[in-house]
């Protein structure tokens, strides 16, 4: 088994997960099988309970561990199956050792971090990386390790030092450190800084890890003289010095690493065999190709995410990578914009009227509308009101899943005239209790009690839009993360309404996913489609939004819903949907009337909250 191990420098949020996963792509391409892990050290167990504002989103796996982001980025590059076993924290690994001294494992030695917290960490290591990540079931060839934060912080000693032990266990030939670390630039001065590398090197060097390859992550590509003082301050060769420098997207990065020798250097310092047979066909041509229409893109879809944590990009970073994947599909530049869900609501007119029109304008002149999943009653009545906007003026719209459930309130409200409908998260006492709290959910511990991981969704419809973009088959796995439903007492009076759950789980009780008859795209998944969405091979729900949003559903439809074989599903004409066009007309009409107060009555989404 060989182990890359990434660390960084300097600063935290380097890139050091983009850097990894593109290391495994680029392995991968050349037919070694790869698989990875990422460490933690906070002492959570799990990233289940943290804030998205503390940490970005939680990324949910298969066997529904909730892990951190960088997981998904791994998946996504990699296309591979990742397990909960596969995000180390500080937490586990005290849990699992402060569990085996319960039993009595330790025959009464004091239990020290060295050798035991150190031991259980490269004894996780060994096990999980020998975990079978594809589907012919062979484990793998490489494990790509990413140690979390920067080199010198003190919750991360211990595993320093456990890597320290490590190279030597597994030999010299098995084991590969890189190291990633930050080149500024001053404005000042314009000239490219390596203090801060060096400084970095020599702690790393100092705690007995000595890297092979050192990737400079700059604004600017390092010119040659740089390269050669880092070479020869932190004793490697020139060519193991590597320039990360800002590019237009991150799909860029396996490429410009090829195009400085990271495959052929890896494969003779690890002494790899790759399989021929497991080389993908066209892998690094197609990705060159994905990152060159990124490039290209000239059109442009304007999405408005109506959320709750909008002020940081990461909390909702699967659902804009789901989104940026279908939008180079449909062959458009993603324009999203977002809107903070409370600066809808009325309250917010009479505190800031300026927040509050800008954020309808930012709405209303949006080709399409997406209600991502989120915790907690702030911004909700704001969701419902952009979710009221998308029905009623026939707006693509996209619902996850508390969007689903906001999209069941507003119709209730508005279409059903249940006036006080409500979810029990909100409104314990509703009168129409709508969404309701799952009754497996135990309600006394936080972390790992929610409906988490893969499940089956059963389509009971075929002539539903999204059984057929999903390619007609009677089921789809997704995974989910919730803890409240749509109450099943009241979806007889949805579906007479037109508002039908086309997906349900195995066993009918739980509506996974609904359509609304007579509008152009209006959609709403319980599950988060954008976990298990790939570069190359974009969620279905997502996809179908893009499409609609962009004016090209209809067109795909005629096509009989068929892929091109290079992704690029609109490549052979512009089809535009007739009804949209008058639709985005009578939107732009409609976004005038923001300037003189709001589009909707106070009645309109009234509650008894």
């Amino acid at each position: 088994m060989k182990y890359i191990l990434v660390t960084g420098g300097v600063i935290s949020g380097i890139g050091k997960g983009v850097i990894a996963s593109s290391l495994g792509t680029i392995l991968k391409s050349s037919g070694v099988r790869v698989t990875s892990i990422k460490i933690d050290p906070y002492i959570n167990i799990d990233a289940g309970t943290f804030s998205p504002y503390e940490h970005g989103e939680v990324f949910v796996l298969n066997d529904g561990g909730e892990v951190d982001l960088d997981l998904g980025n791994y998946e996504r590059f990699l296309d591979v199956t990742l397990h909960r076993d596969n995000n180390i924290t500080t937490g586990k690994i005290y849990q699992h050792v402060i569990n085996k001294e319960r039993r009595g494992d330790y025959l009464g030695k004091t239990v020290q971090v060295v050798p035991h917290i150190t031991d259980a960490i490269q004894e996780w290591v060994e096990r999980v990386a020998k975990v079978p990540v594809d589907g012919d079931n062979s484990p793998p060839d490489l494990c790509i390790i990413e140690l979390g934060g920067t080199i010198g912080d003190i919750e991360g000693m211990p595993f320093v030092e456990a890597f320290r032990q490590f190279q030597f266990r597994v030999k010299r030939e098995n084991f590969c450190l890189v190291h990633v670390s930050l080149v500024p630039q001053p404005k000042a001065t314009g000239e490219q800084k390596t203090k801060p590398t060096q400084s970095s090197i020599r702690e790393l060097r100092g705690l007995g890890l000595s890297p092979d390859l050192i990737v400079c992550r700059c604004t600017n590509p390092i010119d040659d003289a740089v390269r050669e003082k880092v070479s020869l301050f932190c004793h490697v060769e020139p060519q193991q010095v590597l320039s990360i420098h800002d590019l237009s997207s991150i799909y860029r990065v396996p490429l410009l690493m090829e195009e400085q020798g990271v495959s052929r250097y890896m494969i003779n310092r690890l002494q790899l065999h790759p399989h021929i047979a497991n080389r993908p066909k066209r892998f690094m041509a197609d990705w060159k190709e994905l990152a060159d229409r990124y490039d290209r893109l000239l059109r442009e879809v304007t999405i408005a995410l109506v959320g709750k944590y909008t002020k940081l990009e990461d909390a909702y970073a699967s659902v804009i990578k789901a989104l940026q994947h279908s939008a180079l599909a449909v062959s458009h530049r993603l324009n999203l914009r977002y809107i903070a869900a409370s600066d809808l609501e009325m309250e917010t007119l009479s505190q800031d009227p300026v927040r509050y029109h800008e954020a309808w304008h930012q709405l209303v002149s949006a080709n399409g509308v997406l209600v991502p999943g989120g915790f907690g009653q702030r911004g909700i009545e704001g969701k419902i009101l952009a979710v009221n906007w998308a029905r009623t003026k026939k707006v693509p719209f996209l619902g996850i899943c508390l969007g689903l459930q906001c999209a069941a309130i507003e119709f209730a409200r508005n279409v059903l005239d249940m006036k006080d409908a409500n979810s029990t998260e909100f409104h314990a006492t509703t009168k129409y209790p709508v969404v309701i709290e799952m009754p497996e959910h135990n309600t006394g511990v936080m972390g790992g009690t929610m409906r988490l991981g893969l499940r089956k969704t059963i389509f009971n419809s075929d002539k539903c839009i999204m059984k057929k973009l999903y390619g007609n088959v009677p089921f789809v796995e997704e995974r989910h993360r919730h803890r409240y439903e749509i109450n099943p007492t009241f979806v007889d009076k949805y579906e007479a309404k037109g508002m039908k759950f086309v997906g349900r789980s195995e066993d009918g009780e739980r509506m996974e996913i609904l359509e609304l008859e007579g509008h152009p795209f209006f959609v709403g998944v319980q599950y988060h489609p954008e976990y298990i969405s790939r570069p190359m091979k974009p969620s279905a729900p997502y996809f179908g939004f893009l499409l609609a949003s962009c004016g090209k559903l209809q067109g795909f439809a005629n096509r009989g819903f068929r892929k091109s074989p290079n992704m690029n599903y609109s490549e052979s004409s512009d089809y535009d949907d007739e009804e949209l066009i008058k639709i985005n007309e009578s939107v732009s009409k409609d976004a005038e009337v923001l300037v003189n107060g709001p589009l909707f009555s106070a009645s309109s989404t009234s509650t008894s909250d």
